[in-house]
């Protein structure tokens, strides 16, 4: 048995998701990650952080297959147990969604599906399943968008949508678990320098841009996000319960 915190982190093998298993490793923490297709980056991801000398399990996981939750959740089970000696883990931290353009008056229904079940169902059904696994006293952050703040053009407008639907939740998610002492909070992420979204967020053009509206003269970094990450989930978060947290170096003030 170790005191050690685990943290679960959906689409940990790439992007937000691996920087913040980093910094999390960095931290002390262990980490179980989720993939959907590149069992090679969430390879990759684990073997760096046992070279920082923490724990970490890569699981196959599409957060749009619903029905194959439940045998998610028994890997997970045995995961803990083989790994960590557990049957529970401490944190969850929804990081896996998509992005979709839609300009209003453009906009299909597959796209608004797409979005939903990836960005609010999944993340809903998923956090339903694992539940019984998270530690009383744990934490749950979901992601949202600086977008459901300002608006960036109306190609974001289902996509903001879908990320004010899980500022809301995450409000539910706090005053439903309070009793067990779980935590639930929401970090909204400025624009970031990733490949989300087919990687234009990380041209110099849009940067450029960013760094215009933004109070602290640049884009945000995915070490940026991921010192965020590490701050609501350490016990100097403790206090931070049922709240948006925006990590945008004050855009659009």
């Amino acid at each position: 048995m170790t005191d050690n915190k685990i943290t679960l982190i959906t689409g940990g093998g790439r992007g937000l998701g691996r920087a913040a298993a980093l910094a999390l490793a960095d931290s002390g923490q262990d980490v179980v990650i989720t993939y959907r297709a590149s069992a090679e980056s969430a390879a990759d991801t684990v073997a760096a952080i046992a070279q920082k000398g923490r724990k970490a399990v890569a699981l196959q996981l599409d957060t749009t297959e619903f029905s194959t939750f439940h045998a998610f959740v028994e890997q997970l089970r045995e995961a803990l147990a083989e790994t960590w000696g557990r049957d529970s883990f401490d944190h969850l931290f929804n990081n896996a969604g998509i992005g979709v353009l839609t300009p209003v008056a453009a906009t299909t229904a597959e796209q608004v599906d797409q979005l939903l079940d990836t960005n609010v169902k999944g993340v809903v059904l998923l956090t339903e399943a694992v539940l019984p696994l998270i530690a009383d006293g744990g934490r749950i952050l979901n992601v949202s968008s600086g977008l459901t703040r300002f608006t960036g053009g109306t190609p974001y407008a289902v996509y903001a949508a879908t990320k004010g639907a899980m500022e809301v939740y995450t409000r539910y998610l706090a005053a439903g678990l309070g009793e067990r002492g779980i935590r639930a909070n929401t970090l909204a992420p400025g624009a970031t320098a990733t490949d989300f979204g087919g990687g234009y967020l990380m041209s110099d053009e849009f940067q450029r841009e960013v760094a215009k509206v933004t109070a602290l003269g640049r884009g945000g970094q995915p070490d940026d996000i991921a010192a965020a990450v590490v701050l609501l989930l350490s016990p100097d978060g403790r206090w931070i319960n049922a709240q948006r947290v925006e990590a945008s170096g004050g855009a659009y003030l």
